[in-house]
């Protein structure tokens, strides 16, 4: 069984993750019926972390035991904590797990810690703006890369805006290839437009019991 990684961290913003989650620990919209993703979460360490909506969440994994052999992806939500040096082993992890061709997802504030890693120099990516990026990410090089969306997939690396969770979730849930293309589009439009035809149609879409 492969999990998927929650890193969580102090200040985490709680809705950046809140559309994907679910979607992952439930397999409720997968393609293969009865399968999922777990999801698990990993710190620095099994200390306590306090998210920026007053959560307090045990993480399940130290970052030391972290390894991409049993991950489908690491997802990397943001917070305002991310430029503290005591962070730099998560990027190291972010490195490994790209190197090992395991997707990394990182969203807002994470965005902004793997540019000033340099970890965005040569690939298409996005961030909450570029501007930002080049203000709080002194050593960013990879202005010509960036890509003014919500959300762009290069290879393994998901990048997006912390306005776009529902965009973030999307491009995750496509490149892990979980939900069928018509289960996906549809569940997107449903939460993007609230219209119940969408609804009906991401049910229409899911396999059919025997």
């Amino acid at each position: 069984m492969t999990f998927a990684y929650l890193f969580v961290l102090d200040t985490l913003s709680d809705w950046e993750h809140g559309y994907l989650t679910p979607e992952l620990n439930t397999g409720r919209m997968f393609a293969e019926p009865g399968t999922s993703v777990p999801v698990r979460t990993v710190a620095l360490t099994h200390d306590p972390v306090t998210t920026m909506g007053g959560l307090r969440v045990t993480p399940d994994v130290a970052l030391a035991d972290l390894s991409p052999a049993d991950a489908a992806v690491l997802i990397l939500p943001g917070a305002n904590t991310w430029a503290e040096p005591r962070y730099e082993p998560v990027l190291a992890k972010a490195r490994e797990f790209l190197a090992a061709g395991v997707p990394v997802a990182a969203i807002c504030g994470a965005t902004i810690a793997l540019a000033g890693a340099g970890m965005l120099d040569s690939r298409p990516h996005t961030s909450n703006d570029l501007e930002a990026l080049r203000q709080f990410s002194p050593g960013y090089h990879g202005a010509e890369h960036y890509v003014d969306e919500p959300a762009v997939t290069d290879g393994d690396l998901i990048t997006a805006s912390g306005t776009a969770p529902l965009e973030f979730s999307r491009h995750v849930l496509a490149r892990l290839g979980v939900m069928s293309e018509e289960t996906l589009e549809a569940w997107y439009q449903l939460y993007k437009t609230s219209r119940p035809e969408y609804y009906f149609a991401m049910v229409d879409s899911l396999p059919q019991p025997v």
